[in-house]
């Protein structure tokens, strides 16, 4: 059929052919990874690389002080850059990290990876496991003043403003995705959850939005009572550092010892 073409369109079939089977082979390749990964439960004695995922707007400079800490730890940690500009659709940057996870797995030759989200990133991580086959794929779960039942301030920033990007739109209580995303079970099997927040935080309100059931839930000022921690401090709270090897250790998630810095 091909010899019935012009030279310059035979060309361009087989280039075609060559570029879907790229394509092909990538998606396949991907699969595997998952497949893999979903042989059975995730084993809680291999920590492997730690991800970890920004708040909304996707600075990846708030979690310096996470990343810093966990490869003192001899972590292997990777930041997830949100695609965009971090305020588009949380599903869609779900399937992102999705994708990051696939990498990191194939990279490193690991069984699992440790997740931790910071503010909306622990939404983005929920969906993940949820959605996007995070369950198979992660064996902890950390998320950080997350609005995982919505906060008051999108709410007010949208009232105020006539609308917000769509994941602050996401993030209004009683939100669509927030109804689909909390029905049922908030923790689904798969991973160990873990949540942090912080009676000081003005940003997620009100502050008990963080937590999740079925998860080991603490709070900055049970284990300091004086803690003013604001949303933006979380990420360096001598808490939540000190976190980090009591929830992504090998022994079940606990509260660290009291600590305030």
């Amino acid at each position: 059929m091909l010899d019935a073409l012009s030279p310059q369109r035979r060309r361009l079939v087989l280039g075609v052919v060559v570029a879907v089977g790229v394509l092909v082979l990538a998606l396949v390749a991907a699969a595997v990874v998952r497949s893999v990964s979903q042989a059975g439960p995730v084993p809680q004695d291999r920590p492997g690389p730690v991800l970890l995922v920004p708040g909304y707007g996707g600075r990846t400079a708030s979690l310096d002080p996470l990343a810093a800490a966990l490869r003192a730890q001899g972590r292997a940690v990777t930041v997830v850059s949100p695609p965009g500009d971090g305020t588009g659709d949380l599903d869609a940057q779900a399937e992102h990290l999705a994708d990051v996870a696939d990498d990191v797995l194939r990279t490193s030759g690991a069984g699992s990876v440790d997740v931790v989200g910071y503010s909306a990133g622990g939404v983005v991580v929920r969906l993940w496991v949820r959605d996007h086959g995070g369950d198979a794929q992660t064996r902890r779960v950390l998320t950080l003043g997350s609005p995982q039942h919505g906060t008051s301030v999108a709410a007010l920033g949208a009232e105020v403003a006539g609308g917000c990007p769509e994941a602050c739109e996401q993030l209004l209580p009683d939100s669509a995705l927030l109804r689909r995303l909390n029905a049922g079970d908030e923790t689904p099997d798969g991973p160990l959850w873990a949540t942090v927040r912080s009676d000081a935080d003005q940003v997620v309100t009100p502050t008990a939005s963080a937590a999740l059931d079925g998860a080991l839930n603490l709070r900055v000022q049970d284990l300091c009572p004086s803690a003013t921690t604001p949303h933006g401090g979380l990420p360096g709270d001598p808490v939540v550092l000190a976190a980090l090897s009591t929830v992504l250790g090998v022994a079940p998630p606990t509260a660290p010892a009291p600590t305030c810095g």
